[in-house]
């Protein structure tokens, strides 16, 4: 009994400990990359607006599992995408993921009139709950999808000035 008692408080006491340092980790949680493209912002701008345009650049959209409802909605396979505004070459989306997860993107075109360079920013905005697994975790945030962020926007790089 004694036993069960010590374990039973040193897995109480283990689990405050954790939740205080993952209450030291931000609440919210920014992924963002950008990239240079020399191509009109306003070829830029029709792949990026447009759900369907991204089979051309997003890797995974031409998988069996995502389902393209709308110019402004999709399933990726269980993640939930909705484009909410799309406007001043701004895209701002809403991604809900299976569990229930929900992270802002915004993607802005920037371009100077003199510069045949667009910068295209790409960023992904989460807010965490208390959870130490939660708050733990978004440690990986930026290695996973910054990497994916990366990618996605190459091949837009290579759509857009193939144009």
């Amino acid at each position: 009994m004694r036993f069960i008692k010590l374990a039973l408080f040193s897995i109480a006491i283990l689990f405050v400990v954790i939740t205080c340092v993952g209450l030291l980790f931000p609440s919210t949680v920014v992924v963002s990359r950008a990239t240079d493209i020399v191509a009109p912002k306003d070829s830029i701008f029709a792949l990026i607006k447009d759900v369907n345009q991204w089979k051309l650049w997003v890797e995974g959209m031409k998988n069996n599992g995502v389902i393209i409802s709308s110019s402004t909605e999709a399933d990726l396979a269980g993640t939930k995408l909705s484009i909410t505004s799309v406007k001043d070459y701004t895209v701002e989306s809403i991604w809900t993921g299976r569990r229930g997860t929900v992270q802002q993107s915004t993607i802005k075109i920037y371009q100077d009139t003199a510069s045949p360079k667009a910068v295209v920013h790409w960023q992904f905005v989460e807010k965490l709950s208390w959870y130490p697994w939660d708050r733990l975790s978004s440690m990986l945030n930026d290695k996973i999808m910054g990497e994916q962020l990366e990618r996605n926007l190459s091949n837009l790089r290579k759509v857009a000035e193939r144009n």
